[in-house]
């Protein structure tokens, strides 16, 4: 149980997410609270039965199978489709928007992609990789009804990987995206964690990690005995374990542990290996993606706040988010400045204000 345990927290490098605006904005305060009778009646909609929640019938290379959303609330013109992190990760790591998006009248849908929690979970691992991934959400898209005058994309680490790649194909159906704590190249990425993180651990600490990487000997419970207090804490979620929040906790007792391997590797510390993930990189393709962008990273993240705020500067129309206390899951340790800036975006957006 103890190893079980363990191998449930990998997968939180890539998991998981932010932050102020540089100009130190605030939610805004012009559009009026919504009438949250209105915003959360079902009557006559399709998943009025089910609260929200509904299966969708993919069709893959490999067959069709069903994958799991849930809609939170009516807007006719804010709808946010949510990507998770991992690969693997399921929807539960964003169950604290249920405390930010309905009071700012945005709607949301949860959404766990194939081989997560309660979608399907075929064994066949040629169904893991990028565009297949990018037509699951496509047709997730078309099953909900999203459009280009409602469909705002979020995706979080390894849900920024999916996003961008969805923007980059199809563009023409988005409103806007919102990159969260993910940068535009897995290259830099290790670079980042080579050069930067891993000098802030004592140099025992490194040296012992390490070491276990090259043996690849992961399942040791010594190696997340080093990385919880030396680079989870500090760079994933910052707060002490004990107090980390239950929906997190329930998320990677849920991880899929086949496809976040493949896809991310089985080291905490970077890409590495044969990860199917390895050498992406889109930083020369942003400028490609010509709706509203926000960008979001935190100072602690375990990816490089610096790549992100330049990954806003490279879209013709982007935006930056900072959030100075947060790390990788900074919708958790940094909540307030994330949600503040998240809304402001989705709202600026909504009235047609310029980037």
């Amino acid at each position: 149980m103890k190893n079980f345990k363990l191998l449930c927290l990998i997968g939180l490098l890539l998991l998981a997410q932010a932050c102020s605006s540089p100009s130190g904005q605030t939610a805004s305060t012009e559009n009026p609270a919504p009438d949250q009778s209105s915003f959360l009646d079902y009557s006559g909609l399709e998943s009025e039965l089910s609260g929200g929640a509904r299966m969708i019938r993919i069709s893959t290379p490999k067959g069709e199978f069903d994958v799991w959303t849930k809609r939170v609330g009516n807007n006719p013109t804010m709808k946010v489709l949510l990507l998770h992190g991992g690969p693997g990760g399921t929807h539960e790591a964003f169950e604290c928007f249920d405390s930010y998006l309905p009071k700012a009248g945005i709607e949301y849908y949860y959404y766990d992609q194939l081989g997560s929690h309660y979608s399907d979970q075929p064994n066949d691992t040629s169904l893991w990789n990028i565009p297949r991934f990018v037509e699951e959400v496509e047709q997730v898209r078309k099953a909900l009804k999203l459009d280009k005058s409602n469909f705002y994309l979020l995706g979080h680490s390894w849900g920024g990987i999916l996003a961008t790649e969805y923007a980059l194909k199809y563009q023409d159906n988005l409103k806007g995206l919102i990159i969260s704590n993910m940068v535009s190249s897995i290259p830099s990425y290790n670079k980042y964690a080579d050069e930067v993180l891993g000098p802030q651990m004592p140099a025992e600490v490194l040296t012992e990690i390490k070491a276990i990487e090259v043996k690849n000997d992961f399942t040791n419970p010594r190696y997340m005995e080093l990385l919880m207090p030396h680079f989870y804490t500090k760079h994933a979620l910052r707060m002490p374990l004990e107090q980390w929040p239950e929906p997190v906790m329930r998320m990677f007792n849920h991880m899929n542990q086949t496809v976040y391997v493949q896809m991310q590797g089985p080291s905490e510390f970077g890409i590495r290996g044969n990860a199917s993930l390895l050498h992406w990189d889109r930083s020369k393709d942003l400028p490609q993606i010509n709706v509203p962008t926000l960008t979001i990273g935190g100072e602690h993240d375990t990816m490089d706040p610096k790549h992100m705020e330049w990954m806003a500067s490279q879209f013709p129309h982007g935006r930056y988010l900072y959030c100075p206390n947060g790390s990788h899951m900074s919708f958790y340790d940094d909540q307030k400045t994330y949600f503040a800036g998240l809304v402001d975006f989705i709202k600026d957006v909504d009235r047609g204000e310029e980037m």
